[in-house]
């Protein structure tokens, strides 16, 4: 039997990149998948190109209460059930120096990472059935500091604290709650991250990246769809307020 077989998955950040690869997967694996995200073009060529009856979306701000109520209400009148609930949806900002962030880019990559994450777990969770699982997108960037990207930093820190209090208080209805945390993924978050950085050198900024991952590469996106697979499917249900790496071994050298 597939892994997600009459499952419901929830999706934010799903339009694109680790979201998107995350919903070709959980639909191969048997879920019905409701995406989130606010980009509501690239959001329908998504949810057009993934071509199934089991897919769903709705386009949503996952920084705004009223937003995060709506998507939560749209999936449940879709497919009555949320047993998966992948909060993924993140923004970069800017990379300078923290003497030089822009506070108003501060303070939409906290919106958008921090409180859409709050948000989620808020309003979601409630709903979910029990013994269900979340997965937050953390990153690296979660678990240590990388110059230049201090709100990005600050918001994946950030969303550490969140899993390991939600893992705590959500225990007692069995639902489990994990983080992933990518290195560099071969997205166009990272092609912007890249170019941000040194807008004349941007293929310089990729080898550096490069150069600190043991395995010389980016992942893909379907690698890190892979882990959160595994934290979806019931092969993870004793494993809950715990971190999950995947960088190729970038942080543990």
């Amino acid at each position: 039997m597939k892994r997600l077989t009459n499952k419901v998955a929830v999706i934010t950040g799903g339009a694109a990149g680790i979201g998107k690869a995350t919903a070709q997967l959980f639909l191969s694996e048997g879920a019905k998948v409701f995406l989130v995200d606010n980009q509501e073009k690239e959001l329908q060529e998504t949810a057009k190109e993934l071509n199934s009856p089991n897919v769903a979306f709705c386009t949503a701000d996952v920084s705004k209460s009223i937003d995060v109520k709506n998507y939560v209400q749209q999936a449940l009148r879709t497919f009555d059930r949320i047993d998966v609930f992948f909060n993924n949806a993140g923004i970069e900002g800017t990379a300078k120096s923290i003497a030089e962030y822009p506070e108003e880019i501060f303070d939409r990559v906290i919106a958008v990472n921090l409180k859409g994450v709050w948000l989620g777990c808020q309003y979601v969770i409630p709903k979910m059935t029990e013994g269900g699982s979340v997965i937050i997108t953390s990153s690296v960037a979660g678990l240590k500091g990388f110059p230049g990207l201090g709100a990005y930093v600050a918001s994946k820190h950030g969303a550490l604290g969140i899993m390991r209090t939600a893992a705590l208080e959500f225990a007692k209805t069995g639902i489990r709650v994990n983080s992933i945390h990518p290195g560099p993924v071969a997205t166009k978050m990272m092609q912007r991250i890249e170019v941000d950085m040194s807008p004349e050198k941007a293929e310089e900024v990729h080898k550096g990246f490069e150069s600190s991952i043991p395995f010389r590469r980016y992942a893909t996106a379907e690698e890190v769809a892979q882990l959160a697979l595994f934290l979806a499917s019931d092969d993870s249900r004793y494993i809950t307020g715990d971190t999950h790496v995947i960088d190729g071994g970038m942080i543990g050298n």
